[in-house]
């Protein structure tokens, strides 16, 4: 069996009212999604989704005639385009799907066969007043969640702890707290300057009085001392890497004692292939392992099935956040959109690859020419 093409395609779904995500300062009025999709000879095909694909064009020769199995081989070359172009890292998601259908295998088992199951953390993404916030953390709760992470960046952090302090009163300790920072990155229309660690350790004092299980990017991505002074200063547990892009870059991290929970994107970085490395490194050292996973549901999938079958991860995220940001928005592009039941488990079935299916009339509808 050979590779005989690589698709990619573009897609847009408009929406009103729009999303207004706590880390773009822009109302959000659409969502686009870039679909992947390895053929074979054998009219078998892998389908994965994340970044544009930027730089990639031109070099499907490298791929097609390939055996779709020499995964390794194939995670080489899209990390050589990684470094002279764009994240090119989808396609490793298709591979991996692809060689499931091949194999007659989910991705799970294949990467270890660890647990057919990760437990999900309910990730908010927009910033709403202390009654409203403390209100959908109880919808939060009713739905079976047993974590939720809270947006920062209201403008002064006090305001954050309000809103953080109004959510504890009314759940209790009946679910975990995250916060996220959101000091890690920028768009790039936003010039502010990120914290120090002088803005940071208060803001970490405030979250332990509070029982927040981990603070997420409290730092500059590139603040390696910051981050590793931080940790030896404070309990609460230091989260970061979502755009970490090279592999050796969280090598450093983890040999410096910069973090707690590292949180990598299969979609963003590495595809699975150089993720998987990733996990096992984290999981000698110590260290969390729970991806990033705002993004759409394949690359939640993809994720889901790297967390549940390599590693022990505590919780899994999962961008959710209605009415802005349901399943009809995140995963429009999917048959079936990935769910968790009442318990807040995602629960990957038998069928093979990521055990996804599209939606090729949405698709259809939504394509960008």
């Amino acid at each position: 069996m050979k590779i005989s093409a690589i698709e990619i395609t573009q897609h847009r779904f408009a929406f009103a009212p729009p999303f207004r995500a706590s880390w773009d300062s822009h109302p959000r009025h659409h969502w686009d999604a870039t679909i992947v999709r390895v053929h074979t000879d054998a009219g078998v095909t892998g389908i994965g989704s994340g970044d544009l694909m930027l730089g990639f064009a031109g070099h499907e020769h490298l791929f097609v005639g390939q055996d779709p199995m020499a995964i390794e081989r194939h995670y080489r070359t899209l990390n050589h385009l990684s470094f002279h172009y764009g994240r090119c890292w989808p396609l490793d998601l298709a591979l991996w799907d692809l060689a499931g259908k091949i194999t007659g295998q989910p991705c799970w088992r294949m990467l270890g066969g660890l647990s057919n199951r990760v437990r999900a953390y309910a990730s908010s993404g927009t910033l709403r007043d202390t009654g409203a916030m403390a209100e959908a953390a109880e919808r939060y709760l009713a739905a079976g969640f047993p974590a939720l992470k809270l947006r920062f960046q209201r403008g002064d952090w006090r305001d954050d702890i309000r809103a953080l302090e109004a959510v504890r009163a009314r759940i209790g300790d009946r679910m975990e707290l995250m916060v996220d920072c959101n000091q890690g990155w920028r768009l790039p229309q936003d010039t502010y300057p990120p914290w120090t660690l002088k803005d940071a350790v208060p803001v970490a004092r405030a979250l332990e009085r509070l029982g927040v299980y981990w603070m997420e990017e409290p730092l500059h991505r590139s603040d390696r001392a910051g981050m590793r002074r931080l940790r030896e200063m404070v309990d609460v547990r230091v989260a970061g890497g979502e755009m970490t892009r090279e592999l050796y870059e969280f090598r450093d991290l983890i040999a410096e004692g910069c973090l707690d929970v590292l949180q990598p994107d299969a979609a963003l970085v590495g595809g699975i292939t150089g993720l998987r490395r990733v996990a096992v490194m984290a999981q000698e050292h110590g260290i969390a392992f729970t991806p990033h996973t705002w993004g759409n549901g394949i690359g939640l999938v993809a994720n889901a099935h790297l967390t549940a079958g390599l590693t022990d991860a505590a919780y899994l995220e999962y961008p959710y956040d209605p009415p802005e940001w349901d399943l009809d928005r995140r995963d429009y592009m999917l048959a079936e959109p990935c769910r968790v039941d009442r318990e807040g488990w995602i629960t990957l079935g038998e069928a093979p690859g990521l055990g996804i299916a599209l939606d090729e009339t949405m698709l259809a509808r939504t394509r960008v020419q």
